[in-house]
């Protein structure tokens, strides 16, 4: 085995332990949570969630510039007094911004657990921001080993002190996002140790480099929207359920789609490994890459589908309360064949093709439908069925565009591949909402494996080229 792929796997396995541990805890609060706390502070808790997971973007794309300007460059040959100066200027932007949510939820919130959430919130924009910057360098200058204690620090953390929440009787969603920030607080503290040598420099070396906060925001703001799109995809579909429904309906609706996206923990560590290695590949064993990568991890999500009724029969007998909205698994565990392939594939190769605003056009193109067909099933029609289908329809016709584009790109005929997998996921949406007996397990395996024998040769060829890769 050469270098290249033992210093892969060494930063594989560290990345899919940190992985691992989050999927196992987010596990844990899933199934523990909303059994200790009732339906409505569980929605109050989710209200929290879905608002922290917007943070993010009040840095306009700052960190998602380093990421894609500095992403394969090696930690050493950083200019560490011009990003620590970087740090420290995001850092009092984050609390600027943090101090105007709470300016205006002081103005406009008038519900108390609204306000509560709102101010926690606030505090969150801080944390993350702070902590995004450091964590994107550690990511795109492929020290993967830091950035997984730093994930697994967070989480662990939180683990116990749910774990703690949960023996003390307190079923309060408070608690839980207190535990959550505590959590990130303290792997903050960890990502500035080990990144000292940019966080802790001589007072006199700080600067405002205006021309690199430019190119930064300039490069990144693209990057930033994109994702702002592609998280209000689904973002509106669930803001319009919390609005035309109770916050019970939208905690149960959140509880479905955290379970469906767990996978996605995992696409995300391999992503996040990949990208560097991409940043550093030649341009013309992209394409054969590509193909090899696709494949492999087709033939895995498609699998996954297999798991949905034995699932969904053990959560309905731990959260009879739930029995009900986790029947929508049907529609949403397809997420993550289409989320994957985004996540992990396409939006990586745009990545490191900087394609950024090709990935921006097709996101707002599916906004934009995401608007349009949520005013028809939540306001109009107020099904919440609908609703639900129009998520997992959404995110494949983004997935779709996204890799149609892609392909031109490399030069790869990819439509046979997007006509069979759009027939499975029809294949498996149709037997397990109509079916939903273990009838739709023996039906959902004969068609994967009818998939396998089309897909035969180019499995066999992916093997050999995984093998060769290995190798060489």
């Amino acid at each position: 085995m050469n270098t290249k792929a033992r210093s892969l796997i060494e930063n594989f396995s560290y990345a899919i332990t940190a992985n691992i541990i989050s999927l196992l805890i987010s596990i844990l609060v899933v199934l523990i949570v909303p059994k200790i706390i009732g339906v409505q502070e569980y929605g109050y808790w989710q209200l929290y969630l879905f608002y922290a997971s917007y943070v993010g973007f009040l840095q306009f794309g700052w960190n998602d510039g380093i990421y894609l300007r500095y992403g394969g460059e090696k930690y050493s040959h950083l200019d560490k007094k011009l990003f620590f100066s970087q740090f420290w200027t995001l850092v009092s932007s984050q609390i600027i911004f943090a101090g105007l949510i709470i300016l205006l939820t002081f103005t406009f919130t008038n519900d108390i657990n609204r306000k509560f959430v709102l101010f926690m919130v606030s505090f969150c924009t801080i944390i993350l921001g702070t902590r995004a910057m450091l964590v994107f360098l550690l990511q795109a200058t492929n020290r993967i080993k830091e950035y997984s204690k730093i994930i697994m620090a967070d989480r662990i953390l939180y683990c116990c002190l749910v774990i703690a929440i949960v023996i003390m009787d307190i079923t309060d969603y408070k608690s839980l996002i207190s535990a959550d920030l505590i959590g990130k607080f303290i792997s903050l503290m960890i990502a500035m140790f080990f990144c000292k040598d940019i966080v802790f420099q001589k007072v006199n070396t700080l600067y405002f480099n205006f021309r690199e906060t430019f190119e930064n925001i300039s490069a990144g703001i693209k990057l930033m929207f994109a994702n702002i799109a592609s998280m209000l995809i689904i973002g509106v579909v669930r803001l319009g359920i919390e609005r035309s429904w109770d916050i019970s309906t939208f905690g149960k609706v959140s509880l479905t789609l955290n379970i469906s996206n767990f996978l996605m923990i995992f696409i995300n560590a391999v992503g996040i490994i990949l990208y560097p290695v991409l940043r550093r590949t030649n341009d013309k064993q992209l394409s054969n890459l590509y193909v090899t990568i696709r494949d492999s991890l087709m033939v895995i999500l498609l699998a996954i589908l297999i798991i949905y009724y034995p699932l969904y029969s053990a959560l309905s007998d731990w959260l009879p309360s739930y029995s009900e909205s986790l029947r929508y698994m049907a529609f949403l565990l397809p997420m993550c064949v289409y989320e994957g392939k985004t996540a992990l594939l396409t939006n990586t190769y745009l990545k490191t093709l900087r394609k950024e605003k090709a990935m921006l056009r097709i996101n707002i193109i599916s906004l934009f439908m995401s608007v349009i067909i949520t005013l028809f099933t939540t306001i109009i029609f107020q099904d919440l069925n609908l609703s639900i289908f129009s998520i997992v329809f959404l995110l494949a016709v983004r997935s779709i565009l996204a890799e149609l584009y892609l392909s031109k790109l490399l030069g790869i005929p990819i439509y046979k591949d997007i006509l069979l997998e759009s027939l499975m996921t029809l294949c498996f949406i149709s037997t397990a909402w109509y079916i939903n007996s273990w009838v739709t397990v023996i039906l959902y395996v004969v068609a994967y494996l009818i998939y396998l024998t089309i897909k035969r040769k180019d499995i066999v060829n992916t093997t050999k080229s995984i093998r060769s890769l290995i190798k060489t």
